[in-house]
């Protein structure tokens, strides 16, 4: 089979004819470049519908990836889905007229839908499936038996050995024989019904355990063999099977980008990423699925996580910044326990409530879909670096990014290749002045970025970024909350609700453990104020010590880096 590029791929999807049944529905815009994908881990699908209409289609991701949709084993933990029982369309996240509608709802939102897809193995229980069907170990009734595992029926014990890897069992789970035609058929047949259903691109879960001339007949055998399909590969050092191997049949999830990142952003320089990409070993660029996190190595540690505060924020903006490989936002929830499921079976009623983090629709990732849709196809231009934890890059004169990793502010003058003009920081929502000579002058508070680009002239039509302060203070504080709190700001000056718990302002808990908010005050103004946690029944609970003060100064904001005290 042909390779693809990621934009090739792309490009076939556009235009290519997928079979329904009834009523023909809506059909996605052309991705063109939209190639940031949105994974929704354990959202029930019409949960998903909302997200493209209300956040995902208008902020423009190309894509949405949804958790597993076929029967699985029954149960509440995250990893139930990756239990295959049938492949009848049926979970607690929905039933099949669920999924269609989804699908029907994201494409007309100008949103693709990426399916993930276990077809490595099947459920190592016995019961009930979340669709009805009866199950046991190796006999799956109407699906498979004990003739279609591969014959080996131990764990896999040595990850050198190829063989042993690609036909011995992952963690106990029955590995389908995907060498024989009757499985080949069966896989593809579940394929076809979703692209039958609308849905435009595969992640393949445990590919790497699947032969990849395996995977190259099955995509052959699909009503459209060109589509989206993206490898879970990993390619951990010493293994026998690496992630090149399979680049004739799609992408590769290129996890070493994601454990780079975590080490970069944790403990080394962000001056350092200057050749990030390819010069580091990866897999080629337009083959690269690449993520800050997911669903696997937010749990194991591989990964920052949305626990990390400014350094998982920061390493979004540059993820979505920077040209190498297609982006995953990962959209999870609040979690303890490594293997619970998503709250409410998969309800998401609203973002930042019941533990949903909704990393997709913070401000500061959401605003860098649009900034890397505009700035694709251009190379990196003007990098600045001051050694150590702060950067900025253009993207040719489409685009520019500054990130202050420092606990310092970053102020200078900076060099670009825009064209002279007006522009909106969609990070803050400030505006900012380009010269003629591409240059513009900036301060940046600790842990806070900046991007501009040519599609974000105008800051109150193009962005929400809150509040464009000329004076006035920036709170932010680290904060940590059990489910159903949420961190306010309270103070003696009218405007921070005059010590009355009633009149607090509540931060923005987007960048979780980080608050976050604006509030605009007179130049000059000298204040007190404390932050209280409060819960849905309203009960208040005030952090310890003296009343905290600060001064807004003569021009611009004071930016408040505070820490809760306990």
């Amino acid at each position: 089979m042909a390779r693809k590029t990621v934009a090739a791929a792309l490009a076939a999807l556009a235009g290519a004819a997928v079979a329904v049944t009834g009523p023909t529905p809506a059909q996605a815009v052309a991705p063109g470049a939209k190639d940031v994908t949105a994974v929704m881990f354990e959202w029930n699908f019409s949960s998903v519908a909302k997200a493209c209409t209300d956040e995902l289609g208008p902020d423009g991701y190309g894509y949405v990836q949804v958790s597993p949709p076929n029967e699985h084993i029954q149960g509440t933990s995250w990893w139930t889905s990756y239990q295959p029982v049938s492949y009848r369309i049926g979970t607690k996240l929905g039933d099949r007229a669920a999924f269609g509608s989804m699908v029907d709802t994201c494409h007309a939102a100008g949103v693709k839908v990426v399916a993930d897809t276990v077809i490595n193995h099947m459920a190592n229980a016995s019961g009930t499936g979340t669709a009805g069907s009866s199950f046991s170990k190796y006999d799956y009734p109407g699906t498979y038996s004990a003739a279609d595992m591969d014959d080996c029926t131990t764990s896999i014990s040595n990850y050198a050995d190829r063989w042993n890897v690609q036909h011995c069992e992952m963690g106990g789970l029955p590995d389908l024989d995907t060498g024989e035609e009757y499985v080949r058929k069966t896989i593809a047949g579940y394929l076809n019904d979703l692209l039958s259903l609308g849905v435009d691109g595969f992640r393949v879960d445990a590919a790497k355990h699947i032969p990849e001339d395996d995977l190259a007949d099955i995509k052959s055998r699909l009503t459209n063999p060109g589509v989206y399909w993206k490898q879970e590969t990993i390619g951990a050092a010493g293994e026998a099977v690496q992630p090149p191997e399979f680049y004739d049949t799609g992408d590769v999830q290129e996890f070493h980008y994601a454990y780079d990142l975590k080490r970069v952003f944790t403990g080394e320089k962000l001056a350092e990423l200057k050749n990030f990409g390819e010069p580091w070993g990866y897999v080629s660029s337009g083959k690269a699925s690449v993520f800050v996190d997911n669903h696997d190595t937010e749990r194991n540690g591989g990964s920052l996580t949305y626990k990390d505060g400014a350094d998982y924020t920061l390493a979004h903006v540059f993820m979505l910044a920077w040209p190498y490989g297609s982006p995953d936002v990962h959209s999870g929830y609040e979690f303890t326990d490594t293997g619970a499921g998503g709250p409410d079976n998969g309800q998401v009623n609203a973002c930042y409530t019941d533990g949903w983090k909704c990393q997709h629709a913070w401000r500061e990732i959401a605003s860098m879909v649009k900034f890397r849709n505009t700035a694709a196809g251009t190379a990196v231009t003007d990098w600045w670096d001051n050694g150590g934890n702060q950067i900025a890059f253009g993207r040719g004169d489409k685009a520019y990014v500054v990130i202050n990793h420092e606990g310092s502010t970053l102020s200078r003058t900076f060099q670009t290749s825009l064209p002279a003009g007006g522009y909106c920081d969609v990070q803050s929502g400030k505006g900012v002045t380009v010269n003629s000579s591409g240059q513009f002058t900036a301060s940046l508070g600790a842990g806070s970025a900046l991007a501009l680009h040519v599609g974000a002239k105008n800051c109150g039509a193009d962005t929400d970024p809150g509040p464009d302060l000329t004076a006035g203070a920036s709170f932010h504080v680290n904060a940590t909350t059990r489910w159903g709190q949420n961190v306010y700001v309270v103070g003696g000056n009218a405007a921070l609700g005059g010590w009355n718990t009633a009149g607090a302002l509540k931060l923005d808990p987007a960048a979780y453990p980080v608050w976050k908010l604006d509030v605009s005050l007179p130049a000059g103004t000298s204040f007190e104020y404390k932050y209280i946690r409060k819960d849905a029944g309203g009960n208040v609970t005030w952090e310890s010590g003296a009343n905290r003060t600060a001064t807004v100064p003569s021009t611009g904001t004071v930016t408040l880096n505070d820490t809760w005290r306990g």
